[in-house]
């Protein structure tokens, strides 16, 4: 691999993060960004904002591996980055990474990442498209389309002894020790093989070939990225003579400081393929007062204004801007037959009392089973030690019944019903098949 530059490697420090958001920024995108709690780190706030003041729009991008068939509500962030940055003038580059997820992302990881088979990694990467479908406008007739790429097109071809040669000069592992992910990792005596120690190198050269290849000059990303970020940036001066941009978001948490994306009983996933609407919404519905105002900023589209109107409200009233969120944020992820689908059933089963419309859990009929085995199996408490726990603290009825034995059990005939409740918010329908 021969590039027409040949800059030697010196000792110039990636940027500093610059937590300050300036005055005075004049691209909406930016200003979008800014208003709805978006920006975190900025690698030059002021070149960022002049250069997305382009008149035809520029292209930014953001990497997602493929280690699922689906994104959990953490990814929720990024995925409203893409769809501002495109609602603003602007082209957004979804790059699936069926490359680098044969390696691993350490980012945020203690452990290393299960390695999947190359057959998972295509069929999970086919269901990512057709979820990004349902959030971008892919239409090829449109001015801001957006596109998918694929970085095992080039990162399959890589010769490694051309490589080393040709980009391993430009990295510096002094610095590369130093960036969070890999420093929290060695403090902890926590192993980081040199597989996972190379991601960040593929995600810079990732970076570089967009930039080559598209003239994309804008990486977006989570503030875990950040390091990754910066060596892509260096690399492209180094290798190009050319600037590009780093832009993150924070890292969500809710006010208990969980990240955001799983519950203690399991990942929040964006497609009823692998969540019902019904937990979805009920997700949504149940925020902390806290956290309210912040992810309808984050998570919904609704004007400033409104959501300023909403953040207003106390007491009971802020039940009424925890709705509006669920229905929001259920619309866009499962559309508005779901949303109105699921406030429906929220108001029948929590204002009218009408247990009938509990959503529906299916269990093997004919044979006997434990309430806390079903707690558990069902996602409604993350162990069998606390659905026994929780049985024993009278936490869980069967049609209205306290169930005062923990080892109590039940047995369904075909198409029998019984509704189990966990709490006063939680209500299914057990159902024999």
């Amino acid at each position: 691999m021969e590039h027409k530059n040949n800059i030697e490697h010196d000792s110039t420090p990636l940027a500093s993060p610059q937590i300050t958001i300036p005055q005075g920024l004049r691209s909406e995108f930016l200003n979008t960004l800014n208003e709805r709690g978006f920006l975190k780190n900025c690698s030059d706030w002021q070149g960022l904002d002049q250069f997305l003041q382009h008149k035809d729009g520029v292209k930014a991008y953001i990497g997602f591996d493929a280690t699922a068939n689906c994104l959990h509500v953490g990814s929720l962030t990024q995925i409203m980055l893409l769809r501002w940055l495109q609602k603003t003038g602007h082209k957004p580059i979804v790059m699936l990474g069926l490359g680098t997820t044969r390696v691993g992302d350490p980012s945020g990881k203690n452990k290393q990442r299960k390695m999947l088979e190359e057959k998972e990694i295509k069929s999970n990467a086919l269901a990512l498209k057709i979820l990004f479908e349902s959030f971008l406008d892919f239409n090829v007739n449109n001015k801001q389309c957006a596109k998918f790429v694929n970085n095992a097109e080039w990162l399959d071809n890589i010769n490694w002894l051309d490589f080393l040669r040709d980009y391993g000069r430009h990295f510096s592992v002094n610095k590369m020790v130093k960036f969070d992910t890999v420093r929290t990792r060695l403090e902890t005596d926590q192993p980081l093989s040199f597989l996972e120690f190379n991601y960040m190198i593929l995600q810079a050269f990732d970076f570089l070939q967009l930039y080559r290849r598209e003239d994309c000059r804008i990486q977006l990303g989570g503030s875990d990225q950040w390091g990754n970020i910066l060596c892509g940036i260096d690399l492209i001066r180094r290798t190009e003579s050319a600037t590009s941009f780093a832009l993150t978001s924070p890292l969500l948490t809710n006010t208990s400081g969980e990240k955001m994306g799983k519950t203690a009983t399991g990942a929040i996933w964006l497609s009823s393929k692998k969540l019902p609407s019904n937990d979805f919404w009920q997700f949504w519905r149940n925020t902390a007062d806290a956290d309210v105002g912040r992810f309808l900023r984050l998570y919904t589209e609704l004007p400033i204004g409104e959501i300023e109107r909403l953040e207003r409200l106390e007491g009971i009233e802020l039940n009424e801007a925890k709705k509006i969120l669920a229905n929001a944020v259920t619309t866009l992820c499962h559309g508005v037959e779901a949303a109105e689908a699921e406030e429906q059933r929220a108001d029948d089963i929590f204002i009218a009392g009408n247990l009938s419309k509990a959503p529906n859990r299916s269990i093997s009929s004919d044979m006997q089973h434990f309430i806390y085995n079903i707690l558990r199996d069902n996602k409604l408490v993350e162990s069998n030690s606390a659905a026994r726990k929780l049985i024993r603290a009278n936490g869980v009825r069967l049609d209205g019944k306290v169930v005062l034995d923990e080892q109590a059990r039940i047995c369904l005939q075909p198409n029998e019903r019984i509704v189990i409740s966990v709490g006063k918010k939680t209500h299914y329908a057990l159902v024999g098949k």
